[in-house]
């Protein structure tokens, strides 16, 4: 009689069991997107009332239980957590012994790569850094928003397939990061996307205060054409009163920003130098009209206010 052998986690069979350690916006979606996908959700945790509401939304049917118990449940764990909170938590369920040989442990945080996933790893699991750079709702249009969105992945060489593999299956498209670039990584992102979060719903103020009624419908085309324009072009999409270097212009908006809503003051003279910076650099803001653009956004008063008549 042949002895059997034990297989090689990594020649598992393609359909496995997922849990979810963290309920947020990001685990449950990504959760029922493998289950699309022919995987089985089987146990998620959660602690807040928005959690359970998430995982009941996403992912009716599947069990809550304490983070232990999911690990116990799954082949695939997806520790979906704040970034202050991986490591930590990484660290307890190791030492506790929660997480099994073999296991596949999957972060979403896009500051960490694998190497948070040590303690883990030390015990044999197979870590794998796995980062949707999309902005997440909680509700199930995040699932549709999968597709076509990339993932940082980090993971050991050895599990680069299979990393890549969880990414494509979930839809998205796997673009491949060095450990030491995450955080700059994690940077770019927030620096596009937060930030244009904050840029919008300060414009739609702004619009609000001058009369418009509708403020989102008149940004949307705008706003669209811009950043279609700028993934085209880069640079060169630049326009408006900075690139052009319309010093008298720019003194009128910061006099009008103060009047009407000043905290914005700071933000827009932040993002004017920067967009001066790029236009000089790259010739579309000409050096003599450049000057007094900077002047004024060096001030931050009124000084060219003149030139605007």
């Amino acid at each position: 009689m042949s002895t059997s052998q034990q297989p090689d986690p990594r020649d598992r069979p393609a359909r496995l069991t997922v849990g979810v350690v963290g309920a947020g916006r990001v685990g449950p979606a990504l959760a029922a997107s493998l289950q699309l996908a022919g995987h089985r959700p089987v146990a998620v945790s959660g602690v807040s009332d928005a959690s359970r509401r998430r995982a009941a939304q996403l992912l009716p049917d599947v069990p809550l239980v304490p983070p232990a118990e999911v690990l116990e449940r799954a082949d695939l764990v997806l520790l979906t957590v704040p970034d202050d909170t991986l490591p930590g938590l990484v660290e307890g369920l190791a030492e506790t012994g929660a997480v099994r040989p073999g296991q596949l442990l999957v972060h979403t945080s896009g500051r960490y790569g694998a190497k948070v996933l040590d303690p883990a790893l030390r015990v044999g699991a197979l870590p794998l850094a796995l980062h949707p750079a999309m902005t997440f709702t909680g509700t199930p249009v995040d699932v549709q928003r999968l597709a076509g969105c990339s993932f940082g992945v980090t993971a050991p060489e050895e599990l680069r397939l299979a990393a890549e593999a969880l990414v494509i299956e979930m839809g998205g498209e796997p673009e491949w990061l060095a450990e030491e670039m995450r955080p700059l990584y994690h940077a770019a992102l927030a620096l596009g996307a937060n930030h244009l979060v904050t840029l919008v719903a300060q414009s739609m103020e702004l619009l609000r205060e001058a009369g418009v009624a509708a403020p989102d419908r008149m940004l949307g085309p705008l706003l669209g054409a811009a950043l279609d324009n700028a993934l085209r072009s880069g640079d060169a999409a630049l326009t408006g009163p900075v690139a052009r270097g319309d010093a008298g212009t720019v003194a009128a908006h910061v006099a009008e920003l103060r009047k009407h809503a000043p905290q914005t003051v700071a933000g827009y003279l932040a993002m004017a130098r920067a967009t001066a910076d790029r236009a000089l650099a790259h010739g579309l803001l000409k050096p003599e009209l450049a000057e007094d653009l900077l002047g004024v956004l060096a001030t931050g008063t009124n000084g060219a206010e003149g030139d605007a008549r």
